[in-house]
């Protein structure tokens, strides 16, 4: 007996088509429990067919999508925009599939291959969806690559041109020892050989990301790697392993399997381990563990000590006390360096300035350098930060509007708030009104400026602590949108966010929206500590949260993430959460 299989389109982030396939249960169509399976590089849905009734999950559905560029979709072959772009596409689809099959997230499984496997991961990684676990099947975290200094020069082509393609030289005598399985892939006129070099030397950054980061990730994962494999190297996936923090993990080497693990002679085998860990993952009451008490052991926490207190080879030292004399000397002539040093890099003016994004100094040569410091990758990802918050506010006030409710917007910790005043401009027309909190009378103070000089009488201002739960209680205003911007990120101890949060769930109104932010990835976290001070004139050293931790943070306040965005570089996520008391 062979599924039912449905073929449609959805639209993804960016509203482009993507074609998708979705297999009916064998057993009950009503079931509420769901396979996603993503498919190999170059290939596309038709061929999971096999692979879904290898798992034997008859009681559950199975959907697949068609990746950017591959299989029935439109556009260049194996081209995106960015890697990013795929990770975005599997999230929408998760959700698109969530909705339209009303199938709780919690109640699903991810099945990945290869680069879809590195797309599963990053995706687990940065969004933290509550899945039942995934398989990963030969993961590409690092690609064969046999010509000397290919990675090297595939940048060098993406740098100069773009788009630029390769063809890959993956044969399926490569992949398979399966005589008939290797006749199917060559006749297939859907696989597509070719790749956009952006693409490859994405895979490359994000997989060396999650492998390093891999700590970060407590999802079920089963893992198969194939004993004789020419297309990817084995030991990244052996680290990935080792380093996950999943309290159910395992990891198979299948002996002489060439890559195509799903797909070859003897995939009975993994078949039958695929089969028996779906429904152990299913049968688990609990598959996460709480995270609350993350501030005081664990990977992020063992990670914040380590910046706290780590001894580094001599040169290293060197290294850095050169960089600071620097910054403190021809530093100064950037404005923008200027200001983090008598401010903190962290203050509220530092980030207004990035906000502005205008390089200003003194001399050219403090020009220059004021602009090569906004232009570092994590201010980069703060300017990014912005434009997705606008975005996840006008969101919430659209959903409010539909219910004909006036807008009331706080930021609990806005610094000069800027970027809410200019909301609060385009929507001076509406009933919407805005609360500017802060602890700091300068930045209150700057905010008034601000909101004069734009000329807006909606705003309104309140000298006051995030952190102290009775300051809340203390004011008039009721939002009923709730931001958290950069806040808790520069404090470790979770207690003191949730003295903020009991603040916030006071005051809130019922059936409203809270608008956080996340840093569940920095490239630059030990830099940052051995070089930048913060609002205190203290070492700025940060704990980054993982996005699951922050997420059980507001859960266990009765706020439920819906949605959720991220720069491209996987740096700061902003996340809109439902909040119903």
């Amino acid at each position: 007996m062979s599924r039912k299989v449905h073929e449609s389109t959805f639209a993804s982030f960016d509203n482009t088509k993507l074609f998708y396939r979705a297999w009916e249960p064998l057993t009950d169509t009503s079931s509420k429990k769901a396979l996603i399976v993503i498919h190999r590089g170059h290939e596309h849905t038709g061929r999971l067919h096999d692979l879904i009734d290898g798992m034997q999950a008859d009681d559950c559905w199975a959907f697949g999508h068609d990746s950017r560029g591959h299989g029935r979709n439109e556009g260049p072959r194996g081209y995106a925009p960015h890697f990013s772009y795929l990770i975005k596409d599997l999230d929408n689809f998760v959700s698109f599939i969530s909705k339209k099959y009303d199938i709780p997230i919690q109640n699903m499984f991810i099945v990945a291959n290869s680069v879809g496997a590195v797309i599963a991961s990053t995706w687990v990684h940065d969004f933290a969806p509550p899945i039942r676990g995934m398989i990963l099947a030969a993961p590409a975290f690092k690609i064969k690559l046999y010509i000397p200094l290919a990675l090297l020069g595939l940048r060098i082509l993406n740098a100069i041109k773009h788009p630029a393609f390769i063809t890959s030289y993956v044969k399926s005598k490569f992949l398979t020892h399966d005589k008939e399985q290797s006749k199917l892939y060559d006749q297939d006129k859907l696989i597509t050989p070719q790749i956009a070099v952006n693409i490859l030397v994405g895979l490359f950054d994000f997989s060396s990301r999650v492998v390093k980061d891999a700590g970060a990730i407590e999802t079920p994962t089963l893992i198969f790697s194939a004993g004789s494999d020419y297309v990817v190297y084995n030991e990244p996936q052996k680290y990935f392993f080792d380093h996950l923090s999943s309290v159910k993990k395992e990891h198979l080497i299948l002996e002489g399997f060439y890559h195509g693990v799903l797909y070859e002679k003897d995939r009975h085998i993994p078949f039958k381990r695929s089969c028996e860990f779906i429904k152990e993952c299913f049968a688990i009451e609990r598959p996460y563990r709480s995270l609350k008490q993350a501030h005081k052991s664990g990977f992020t926490f063992n990670e914040y000590q380590t910046l706290l207190n780590k001894q580094r080879p001599i040169y290293m030292d060197l290294y850095y006390l050169i960089l600071r004399f620097l910054m403190h000397t021809l530093g100064l002539l950037s404005n923008g360096i200027r200001i983090g040093i008598h401010a903190g890099f962290d203050s509220g003016l530092s980030l207004d300035y990035v906000y502005e994004n205008k390089p200003r100094g003194f001399t050219l040569l403090g020009k220059f350098i004021d602009a090569c410091y906004l232009n570092s990758i994590g201010w980069k990802g703060i300017r990014q930060r912005k434009i997705n918050i606008k975005v996840a506010i006008n969101s919430a006030i659209n959903d409010l509007s539909k219910q004909n409710r006036p807008i009331k917007v706080m930021d609990i910790a806005a610094g000069p708030g800027r970027y809410l005043l200019e909301i609060a401009k385009e929507h001076q027309q509406t009933d919407l009104q805005v609360l500017i909190r802060d602890h700091d009378i300068k930045n209150i103070n700057s905010s008034k400026e601000i909101a004069q000089g734009l000329g807006i009488n909606n705003a309104q201002f309140l000298l006051a602590d995030a952190f102290e739960p009775g300051s809340y209680q203390k004011q008039d205003f009721r939002p009923n949108i709730v931001i958290v911007s950069g806040l808790f990120e520069l404090f470790s101890d979770n207690n003191l966010v949730e003295k903020a949060l009991s603040g916030i769930t006071s005051v809130i109104e019922n059936n409203s929206y809270i608008i956080y932010t996340g840093q569940p990835w920095h490239p630059q976290l030990e830099l940052i500590s051995q070089t930048l001070n913060n609002r205190d004139n203290h070492r700025w050293v940060m704990r980054r949260r993982t996005q699951l931790e922050l997420d059980q943070l507001f859960q266990s306040y009765g706020a439920i993430k819906e949605k959720m965005w991220i720069d491209d570089w996987g740096i700061f996520t902003i996340n809109k959460a439902h909040i119903k008391k």
